[in-house]
């Protein structure tokens, strides 16, 4: 599998779930609480894919789950804040600071993702 066509899927697969996510939190109180959850799985998810689909070793899943998570972030935590729902994140910082914060800790999720998509990887015999 090319490492581009991993790359672009998991990409879309977490940038579609978290607009969704973010959209519906928008609307729907209850779910708003578990936005930063949500971003963290999702990304950790998007991570996953990208390692497994690409198996090219611990190193490069992790850091290409990295890539994936934090681009992902960048963009769904980037629609919460234009919608207004950057303080369902935290309790008080500027959405600026939100905005950074949470991609950051994305892409750590997103390289433990990485990290566990190549250990499928070499689980199922595609590494």
């Amino acid at each position: 599998m090319p490492i581009n066509s991993a790359f672009q899927r998991a990409i879309t697969v977490g940038i579609l779930l978290l607009i969704t996510f973010v959209v519906f939190s928008h609307y729907l109180s209850w779910l708003a609480t578990q936005l930063l959850f949500a971003t963290m799985l999702i990304t950790g998810v998007s991570g996953l894919l990208y390692a497994r689909e690409a198996a090219r070793g611990y190193g490069p899943g992790a850091l290409g789950g990295a890539f994936t998570g934090g681009i992902c972030a960048l963009i769904g935590i980037g629609v919460a804040v234009l919608l207004g729902d950057a303080p369902a994140f935290t309790l008080g910082p500027a959405p600026e600071i939100v905005l950074v914060i949470g991609t950051a800790i994305c892409v750590a999720m997103g390289a433990i993702g990485g990290l566990f998509g190549q250990l499928d990887a070499v689980l199922n015999g595609r590494a």
